[in-house]
């Protein structure tokens, strides 16, 4: 890095991903100058999994420091949608819940039965701790006292209140598949206000909102300027929307983003409002809110869990650069073999939540079995944007969008759709930049992804067909 880079600091996003956390300094003109990642840690606590708070708050002041000379005048936190902090006397009372923890079905049968129509939440009845709601429910049982007095957060809130010790709520993460939010009246929902958790959260903020300064403690031990400001941040897939609407050809017009990570989210801007009432709710489909508090359809699978299951965490991963060529022949032989895997391989997620999840015609070759789960991803992201009703434009980002048999399936898939990816691998980071500065390009320009050369339309209707079989 050349010296003196650091010094062009303008803003530091923190990404506090379910995977990994990031940290990345940002130039005034929307360049990133740095960035530090971190995998995340699973923590338990009580027998009960639990997000690794204290670990990444170390992890975070240690990062920070490194750009004490930075200049920095802004700090954005943005987190995944599923955690909810506690605070009692401006401490945090137990380490959030991992959303993947198993809810006692007792529990979660109680909460079912309190919970709204989906037709008034957007939020489908979800597995787990996904709906944070259920895990208000099972708090609610498992610390009566202390969250009788707590101040709530969202998991985004958390960090800036961590940073700048004033609390606060933000839509985006609360109309996150969260049960506690009406996003077509743009309020609390019913249910939230029965259990009395709506008076329980933070005041409201919006996601660009100036919430304080960096606390004075913290300032001390990173060396950051005390007067650096801290916004109140946002979900971490409502950022990536908010980079993808940098680009003319996604603010204009139909657009649907694909945000692509541990999730796969798919998130339509339809031309012009579309009733969100009839989405498939036992299909993982979905309503957010985005960060000007607008409803947007959505739909999504646990498309990185599930390619990483097949490819067991090899660092060989589907989207490694050097890769791409051998993946891209090895597709011919995936399609003469009709080797394909059926969904789905979390149970409970996504488009085909009751799916067993199982190969037909395995490949023994490792470049064919991962150009086989990228065929598999793609299928599955397909059937996701039939369920929105995504037209015209599709916009991949994140790390999956270098994996070229999954992109290019894509664009095969949907012949009617142009299908774009960007030279830009920020896209949350750079989404909660322009926050502070709505008027920010992406560095670089969209790249129209062309399709396989192989027709795998005959591939996709015995995929299909395979679906609908019972289970192996």
């Amino acid at each position: 890095m050349p010296e003196g880079t650091l010094n062009r600091g303008f803003a530091i996003i923190v990404d506090i991903g379910k995977t990994l956390s990031k940290v990345s300094l940002w130039s005034r003109d929307g360049q990133m100058l740095d960035r530090q990642v971190r995998p995340n840690q699973v923590r338990e606590d009580g027998g009960v999994r639990r997000l690794d708070t204290a670990g990444i708050e170390e992890w975070l002041v240690e990062s920070l420091g490194k750009y004490a000379s930075s200049g920095a005048q802004h700090i954005v936190p943005v987190a995944h949608g599923a955690g909810i902090a506690a605070l009692v006397r401006g401490q945090l009372a137990f380490s959030p819940i991992d959303y993947e923890q198993t809810i006692p079905e007792e529990v979660m049968a109680a909460y079912r039965a309190e919970r709204d129509d989906f037709a008034l939440t957007g939020s489908p009845a979800l597995p787990d701790g996904l709906n944070i709601g259920s895990q208000l429910f099972w708090l609610d049982q498992l610390y009566p006292a202390e969250m009788a007095a707590a101040t709530l957060l969202p998991w985004a809130q958390y960090w800036a209140w961590f940073l700048s010790g004033v609390a606060v709520t933000e839509v985006t993460s609360l109309g996150c598949h969260s049960d506690l939010w009406s996003p077509d009246a743009s309020r609390f929902s019913p249910l939230a206000e029965r259990m009395g958790w709506a008076s329980r959260f933070a005041p409201l903020s919006k996601a660009e909102d100036s919430v304080g300064t960096l606390r004075p403690d913290l300032a001390e031990r990173t060396g950051l300027s005390p007067d650096i400001r801290v916004l109140a941040g946002l979900h971490d897939s409502n950022a990536a929307l908010l980079a993808a609407r940098g680009f003319d050809e996604i603010a204009q017009g139909d657009s649907t983003i694909l945000s692509t990570g541990t999730w796969f989210i798919a998130m339509r801007l339809p031309a012009q409002q579309v009733p969100t009432h009839s989405l498939a709710e036992g299909r993982d489909c979905l309503v957010n809110v985005d960060a000007y508090g607008c409803p947007v359809p959505s739909a999504r699978f646990m498309g990185g869990r599930e390619i990483e299951t097949v490819i067991e965490f090899d660092t060989r991963r589907v989207d490694i650069k050097p890769d791409q060529p051998a993946l891209l022949a090895a597709v011919p032989n995936v399609l003469g073999k009709g080797a394909m895997l059926l969904p789905t391989l979390a149970p409970g997620f996504g488009p085909y939540p009751t799916g067993a999840g199982n190969w037909i015609a395995r490949p023994d070759d490792w470049y064919e079995r991962r150009a086989a789960v990228c065929l598999y991803a793609a299928l599955v992201a397909d059937t996701m944007f039939d369920l929105i009703g995504a037209r015209d434009r599709l916009l991949v980002e994140g790390r999956f969008a270098d994996a070229e048999v999954f992109v290019r399936a894509l664009a095969s898939l949907r012949p009617d759709m142009a299908v774009y990816t960007a030279n830009a691998h920020n896209d949350v980071s750079f989404g909660a930049l322009r926050l502070i500065d709505p008027s920010l390009k992406p560095q670089g320009s969209l790249s129209r992804v062309q399709p396989l050369h192989e027709d795998i339309s005959s591939y996709r209707s015995r995929w299909l067909a395979r679906i609908s079989e019972p289970a192996l």
